[in-house]
């Protein structure tokens, strides 16, 4: 089964997955959450002594978050497992199931996944810390059931070779001009519900024919996000209407430069603390650090953060149109490959 298709595969058996283990859950951690004060809990995670982070985020977002949370709590140890949705999601299924868990803290982009875990309440503990009130954070737009927050949300927008293209692009509908023909970078979104919904989002925002246009364009097609940066970067294409933030790239002096549309699509990064986290305490102070403006400052790596005013930040994650778990069902999501297929590759 290809990459693609295990995604696609992955949405179909969520809700089922999701619903089966209500109830298989269990607070069988290695240590017991306290009941009393949010000084209490602090006390006991230093007393746990390390947490464990789950997420598909990137390395090198993680990377500073555990600097950041060393600095602020220097004796807890943080240490984090990176993998894509596919990967995780099934292992806090699976640690939920047996009771046995080894992630404190998972964070998540599958919309689907979230929906489906959210409103189950299964898989996850109810948040208890105080960055969640702030006003700043808007608890009633960035918390769902009281277990899911909001933490930051991955962009993709306009990107461009600054040697070819110095202008640069102000609408994604400039690639569509007739001198980038052949020269313009897309992701395949077979099988690949969050891509499919950015097509669709195209569509929906900078005209029906968009995408039409688009295949006429022969645009070199590229498996992620990331490989349409890297060709960018190298020449191979010039410009492209779906890139994330190249933040990395222009600080180190690559001959690209970026630019999110009005509006602009992405997917939002969500967290929860796992109902059999082994260190319960830690756990609570590790989804709050996230939401706080030291967390918020360490992610703000090329995303949109769920707080306002931090440096770094592409957007307020709040703006960003996500995909719509509603529509994205895996019919959907198959018809749409198909049609893509037969419009980029027939």
């Amino acid at each position: 089964m290809t990459l693609f298709r295990r995604g696609l595969s992955t949405m179909a058996v969520t809700a089922f997955g999701i619903a089966a283990l209500t109830g298989c859950g269990s607070a069988g951690g290695s240590t017991s959450a306290v009941e009393g004060s949010w000084d209490d809990v602090v006390a006991a995670a230093n007393a746990e002594g390390a947490v464990m982070l789950y997420s598909s985020q990137n390395t090198t977002i993680l990377e500073s978050v555990k600097r950041a949370w060393s600095e602020k709590y220097p004796d807890i140890a943080l240490e984090f497992v990176r993998g894509t949705d596919a990967d995780l999601n099934p292992r806090i299924e699976t640690e939920n199931k047996t009771g046995k868990g080894t992630a404190d803290v998972h964070v998540v982009t599958d919309t689907a996944w979230i929906a489906s875990a959210a409103e189950s309440g299964a898989l996850s503990q109810e948040l208890r810390g105080g960055a969640f009130d702030e006003p700043d954070y808007d608890r009633e737009r960035s918390v769902k059931n009281d277990r899911f927050f909001l933490d930051v949300a991955a962009t993709l927008g306009m990107g461009w070779n600054t040697a070819t293209v110095p202008d640069g692009l102000a609408d994604p509908r400039d690639v569509l001009k007739p001198e980038f023909r052949g020269k313009v970078g897309v992701v395949n979104p077979v099988g690949i519900a969050s891509y499919i919904d950015l097509y669709r989002f195209y569509g929906k925002h900078f005209g029906e024919d968009f995408v039409a246009r688009l295949a006429e364009q022969q645009p070199r097609i590229y498996p992620s996000a990331l490989g349409v940066s890297q060709a960018l970067t190298s020449g191979e294409v010039v410009v492209s209407p779906m890139v994330q933030p190249l933040v990395q790239e222009v600080a180190s002096g690559a001959p690209v430069n970026w630019a999110l549309p009005t509006p602009s699509w992405g997917t939002p990064f969500y967290g929860h603390v796992t109902s059999v986290a082994p260190h319960p305490n830690a756990a609570q102070l590790l989804a709050n650090f996230l939401v706080s403006p030291e967390g918020q400052r360490a992610q703000a790596i090329g995303v949109a953060t769920a707080l306002p005013g931090i440096d770094g930040a592409t957007a307020d994650a709040h703006d960003i149109a996500g995909p719509d778990p509603a529509q994205l069902t895996p019919e959907f999501v198959e018809r749409e490959s198909r049609d893509w297929e037969q419009a980029f590759q027939g």
